[in-house]
């Protein structure tokens, strides 16, 4: 019962963001966007979708029940909610589960994005982990996170390329670099 509610939440989470990925989509297209990476974005909707068939198979299959560290599994993937949610709500209308750009567009630096440069990555990368821990699916956590880290090692470079060749984005992500010091000597 208890694993019902919770994977059942968190599909519910994920059709309400694709419905708002897809208005995002339509609204930044209607200004002139462009979508990148269209071949390998059906991989990385492959991934998800099984990571959840494998989370539920394993979970019921093998009759796994929740994990003894539960209370500080349930605290993490609150924070994890929390830092998507704040990821999402940053970038607004250009958010999105595909890459879309719109040319010249300034490039966001609040929220999450202030501090590093893909933080709902990361956030996924945290559930692939807690997830399947909250119930012992194991399996599923391995499994996901290593195709996660290989789909991402597409995803990211693709992004950033469409990122760099339509908006400020080098120049919003630079970073201060420190002057050598000019009092030490070369021996």
């Amino acid at each position: 019962m208890l694993f019902t509610l919770f994977i059942t939440i968190i599909i519910l989470q994920r059709a309400f963001e694709l419905v708002a990925a897809k208005n995002n989509e339509r609204w930044m297209k209607e200004r002139g966007a462009l979508e990148f990476g269209k071949r390998h974005y059906q991989w990385i909707v492959l991934i998800h979708a099984l990571f959840f068939v494998s989370y539920i198979f394993e979970v019921l299959f093998f009759e796994k029940g929740l994990s003894r560290l539960w209370p500080m599994l349930f605290f993490l993937f609150i924070l994890t909610q929390a830092g998507r949610l704040w990821a999402l709500f940053s970038l607004g209308r250009f958010w999105n589960t595909k890459i879309i750009v719109m040319p010249g567009a300034n490039v966001i630096r609040r929220g999450p994005y202030q501090f590093i440069k893909h933080p709902n990555y990361m956030i996924v990368a945290a559930e692939f982990v807690i997830i399947p821990l909250m119930f012992q699916a194991y399996i599923t956590a391995i499994v996901f996170t290593l195709l996660n880290i290989l789909i991402m090692s597409i995803r990211i470079p693709a992004e950033e390329k469409a990122l760099r060749e339509l908006t400020k984005y080098e120049d919003a992500f630079m970073r201060l670099k420190p002057e050598p010091d000019k009092d030490i000597k070369k021996v």
